[in-house]
């Protein structure tokens, strides 16, 4: 049998017979979905395990205990003797930080010495560690600045006076969109679309790859009628449906199931996530056709999915990074994807303000067309390197 028919039900049994297929279509992208999702159900960490050594055990001191213990993102799950025992349950990974009172503390403030509040964070673990040091370092403001009102009004000074002096300027902060700071809306948008992106890459490179290893690229050529691009595009549609199925279903997932904010429009926002999958898999191809071989394509865009997580720009600015980093940034689909998502999902902007992005992923589908000759050469002459 030959043409574009009998190559796509070659394909679709292909896909049926093969288990690595079912993991890689189905099972790995929904792992990453549940797994992140469970992860950040509650917007961000709350409760970080963290203890307090207090060496004074002063009635301030068991107050300052008291408020931190009541902070919505600080569970003090133990009371520490010295420094040492404090770093040593850091150091085992029992908490995440420890707040320290010193001795004489209610004495030396009292007496207008000064005590030092020391506290201290595992940053190997950024976020939990960072929300535990907000929270250390606005307590010990607030405590600070609620020591030095008492002192101030027991000498007879008004209090509304007091509190313009200690705080001259008030702030009001908008989380613009996001009003919840939940993580998940930040997160799950970003990172599960780059677990997509992996595995559209590897699915497709291991794929062609596999024609080329075992000597079936001639007959898939013959099947073709040596049409190149019948047969690339015979043998990816299947690849291109299952991958569009799982992309809306991400995305109703994200924005219907869970709630996420969706401020613009739902058909541009599928529009972009179909033309994303056609982007990762012209993108694939064209780096399977400048090393058509199954180990070496393989691991570029291995290489490449691994590195989208950090330089498509999710949690730092193209513009703060060196120019030489920023630029990769730009030559990844995912990064585009994630721009039409701030474009029309959080800020609900007209599509006219996002159309340059979707040509980027239109220049992506046309990536592949310059390494047709390549890819065709290999194919009906396969030599497999391993």
């Amino acid at each position: 049998m030959k043409g574009f028919k009998a190559i796509f039900v070659r394909s679709v049994l292909q896909i049926v017979r093969r288990p690595i297929y079912w993991v890689a279509f189905f099972l790995l992208p929904l792992f990453c979905f549940l797994f992140l999702a469970d992860l950040m159900e509650e917007g961000l960490p709350i409760k970080v395990p963290a203890a307090m050594v207090d060496k004074d055990g002063s009635a301030i001191s068991r107050e300052l205990t008291q408020k931190l213990g009541g902070m919505q993102l600080v569970d003090l799950v133990t009371n520490c003797n010295s420094f040492t025992e404090a770093r040593h349950k850091m150091q085992e990974g029992e908490i995440f930080g420890y707040f320290m009172i010193p001795e004489n503390y209610q004495a030396d403030l009292l007496a207008g010495r000064s005590p030092v509040i020391t506290f201290y964070t595992n940053m190997t673990y950024f976020v939990p560690a960072s929300l535990l040091f907000k929270t250390f370092k606005t307590t010990a403001l607030y405590t600070k600045a609620g020591i030095a009102l008492t002192a101030i009004e027991s000498v007879g000074v008004d209090g509304d006076a007091v509190t313009s002096l200690l705080l001259p300027v008030n702030i009001e902060a908008r989380a613009i969109h996001n009003p919840g700071l939940n993580y998940a809306v930040y997160l799950c948008n970003s990172f599960i679309p780059c677990v997509l992106q992996l595995m559209i890459f590897l699915a497709t490179c291991f794929s062609l790859g596999q024609e080329i290893k075992y000597g079936t690229s001639v007959k898939l050529m013959q099947m073709a009628n040596g049409s190149i691009i019948k047969a690339l595009a015979a043998k990816l549609l299947p690849q291109t449906i299952i991958w569009i199925v799982v992309a809306i279903f991400m995305e109703s997932w994200l924005y219907g199931y869970n709630g996420y904010p969706m401020h613009g429009s739902w058909f541009w926002l599928t529009v972009s996530e179909i033309m994303f999958v056609l982007a990762c898999q012209g993108f694939a191809l064209f780096f399977f056709g400048v090393l058509p071989n199954l180990r070496m394509s393989l691991s570029v865009c291995a290489l490449l999915g691994i590195l989208s997580f950090s330089i498509a720009a999710f949690s730092f600015p193209v513009e703060s990074m060196y120019s030489s980093i920023g630029i990769f940034s730009w030559i990844l689909p995912i990064r585009y994807n994630f721009l039409i998502y701030i474009d029309q999902a959080l800020n609900g902007i007209h599509i006219y303000y996002s159309r340059i992005w979707f040509v980027g992923y239109i220049v992506f589908m046309l990536l592949p067309f310059t390494m047709l000759w390549n890819i065709k050469s290999n194919m009906l002459k396969p030599v497999y390197a391993p």
